[in-house]
């Protein structure tokens, strides 16, 4: 019995063996680069929230709900929450091509090694998180939401 749990913790030190994303947690965006190429960086003195959207152009989920992620971006008031999404696929063109195709105006990027080790495995798409200003996550839902739900993210928003 005591061997089993001294692999069971072994086992969840293990790099790549990261554990689902929680409320509480800390992430760590680092630095990101738009599908548009430019940088994109949550700053230092930052005093709001932010939305963060993990999708894959594959997902039919992930289309629906960043139709409902548009609609939002465009009600928000002008500087009231940080956004950027996150691409996971494994071809960058395949993931502009999407939003071009789509007239996305949200900020996207694509997931990098850091941001994946500061995340955890994904598992399951489409992700939506919320960090407060100090990166630590206080909203998380994996899976589809529905619009009205969405609409309700306007409550993390901060007028300025």
């Amino acid at each position: 019995m005591r061997i089993f749990k001294l692999l069971i913790v072994c086992l969840m030190l293990l790099p790549g063996m990261a554990l689902a994303l929680t409320v509480g947690q800390t992430i760590e965006l680092g630095q990101l680069q738009t599908l548009n190429s430019t940088p994109y960086a949550i700053p230092a003195n930052n005093t709001k929230n932010t939305l963060i959207q993990v999708w894959a152009t594959w997902c039919p989920f992930c289309k629906k709900q960043n139709a409902y992620l548009e609609k939002l971006f465009k009600e928000l008031p002008p500087n009231s929450l940080n956004v950027i999404t996150i691409s996971i696929d494994k071809n960058p063109l395949l993931a502009k091509q999407y939003m071009e195709s789509n007239k996305y105006s949200f900020p996207a990027a694509m997931m990098t090694p850091e941001l994946q080790k500061s995340m955890g495995k994904v598992k399951g798409i489409p992700i939506l998180i919320i960090l407060d200003r100090n990166n630590k996550v206080i909203y998380r839902e994996v899976g589809e939401i529905f619009p009205e739900e969405y609409a309700d993210l306007k409550r993390f928003a901060k007028a300025q």
